[in-house]
């Protein structure tokens, strides 16, 4: 019982063994890529390979080390409504066009789309695609022509698929078709150059109707003229010496010769007249798409010059913009400057009136507390200072220049002219107590007492006796 325990054991463990294996071998159905990514094993160079592609095959997938997903092959179809291109004539057309791409299953190009495809759903493969697309085309379109869009549309075509497929493969996918619907511009210039093609179209249809009338009416006339002259000849022939219906033969031909030129010159001035016509509508026609071209000629260096004239205004009002940043920064900085200017004069003002006090207080407090005592100190100190600003008035005068016209006649207080003119300058000038009281200040009391009542007022000493 055990031998059969332990066999059944080993016999389940291998079949599940066996089961799991197969369960990691994965088969790639048809419209699918398999990316088998982990430990895949290295390039040619000894680097490490990012992921191995597999279509249309099966693979082992080894658990743990390896993991795989799926990459969609069905073709994606983007409408590209590609609106006011620029050509290469500066003239803006719009090109709806269809494109069908799809991931490739090249070697090169699948190991691209495994790279930068996988794991993304396909509405955003179709979005990245559709950027592409929209921007290689407009390259495109900005390198040609209108007329050669228009009319050479295979050109066009193939320009488009080998610069979108060029780009599309960088990132894993290919180009399966391309339609272009209709191309139109908002000038109106394809427009016109149908119009053109199609007048030129109908003249020469006109031109060629006319040259085969003509041909005709010629072969007509000629073959009639052949069967008439043959007549002629075997009736001539015939009846040879009937001089009569000879001459009647050949008054006929006159007059049918006669018919027969008019004829031809109705014929002849008829196709020189449709002639004339046909070329009178090619040249309208020309004159027609001269006029479309000047105009949007003339479209285009308007829109040339606004664009410069708007740039230009942009220009001046930054320019204005910053000259009055400046101007302002300016502007701040001297009144910063004025305002720490004057501060610092408010604090040196201060500092001298603060120190100026504190002067006067030692002064004060030299001279015992005393304030009259300190302010004679202090006027002691000045004193010579004032009575230099006095005799300032009258330094200058040259007395020895003055020239006083004296009748020699006393006059007030027994003066004589002169002497009352030296005193006049010498009480212009100011006494120091007037100017004091000016001032706001005033004398000390053995200043400011009148000279005469100094010398008679008794002493102190007498008072008090």
């Amino acid at each position: 019982m055990e031998l059969i325990i332990l066999f059944t054991v080993i016999a389940v463990l291998l079949f599940t063994t066996v089961i799991v294996l197969l369960s990691r071998y994965k088969k790639c159905p048809s419209d699918k890529i398999m990316v088998i990514y982990g430990k895949v094993g290295t390039n040619s160079d000894g680097t490490q390979r990012s992921a191995r592609c597999i279509h249309g095959g099966a693979a082992f997938i080894w658990p743990v080390f390896q993991s795989y997903q799926y990459l969609d092959l069905t073709p994606i179809s983007i409408s590209v409504d590609l609106k006011n291109a620029l050509s290469r004539q500066n003239i803006r057309i719009d090109v709806p066009s269809r494109f069908t791409v799809g991931i490739s299953t090249e070697s090169g190009i699948m190991q691209n789309a495994a790279e930068r495809l996988l794991g993304l759903k396909m509405e955003e493969v179709q979005r990245l695609a559709e950027d592409i697309i929209f921007g290689q085309l407009r390259l495109i379109i900005a390198t040609m022509d209108i007329e050669e869009i228009n009319t050479d549309r295979d050109k066009f075509l193939e320009a488009v698929s080998g610069n979108v497929e060029t780009e599309l493969k960088k990132i894993g996918l290919r180009l399966i078709n391309v339609n272009v619907t209709d191309i139109d511009d908002e000038s109106g210039y394809i427009v016109a150059l149908g119009k053109e093609a199609a007048s030129k179209a109908i003249n020469d249809a006109k031109v060629s109707v006319a040259q085969a009338d003509r041909a005709g009416s010629i072969g007509a006339a000629e073959a009639e003229r052949d069967q008439r002259i043959n007549v002629s000849r075997s009736n001539s022939e015939a009846i040879e010496g009937e001089n009569q219906a000879k001459a009647k033969i050949a008054e006929s031909d006159a007059i049918r010769r006669e018919k027969e030129a008019e004829a031809l010159k109705r014929a002849t001035a008829a196709e020189n007249i449709q002639a004339a016509k046909a070329q009178q509508e090619s040249y309208a026609a020309q004159q027609e798409a001269e006029q479309a071209r000047a105009l949007l000629e003339k479209a285009r260096l308007e829109a040339d010059i606004i664009v410069k004239t708007e740039i230009e205004k942009k220009r001046l009002e930054l320019q204005a913009e910053a000259e009055a940043e400046q101007i302002r920064r300016r502007a701040r900085g001297e009144a910063d400057a004025i305002r720490m200017r004057r501060e610092a004069e408010a604090v040196g003002m201060y500092e001298i009136l603060s120190k100026q006090a504190e002067g006067f207080a030692k002064i004060v407090d030299s001279a015992d507390g005393n304030s009259n005592a300190a302010i004679k100190l202090m006027l002691a100190d000045k004193m010579e200072k004032l009575i230099s600003l006095q005799t300032e008035a009258i330094k200058n005068i040259k007395i020895d220049k003055v020239t006083v016209w004296d009748s020699g006649t006393a006059g007030k207080d027994g003066k004589n002219s002169t002497a009352d003119f030296i005193s006049g300058i010498m009480k212009s000038l100011p006494p120091i107590n007037d100017m004091l009281d000016l001032a706001g200040m005033q004398l000390p009391e053995y200043l400011a007492q009148p000279k005469g009542e100094s010398e008679n007022a008794p002493s102190e000493e007498n008072k008090a006796e």
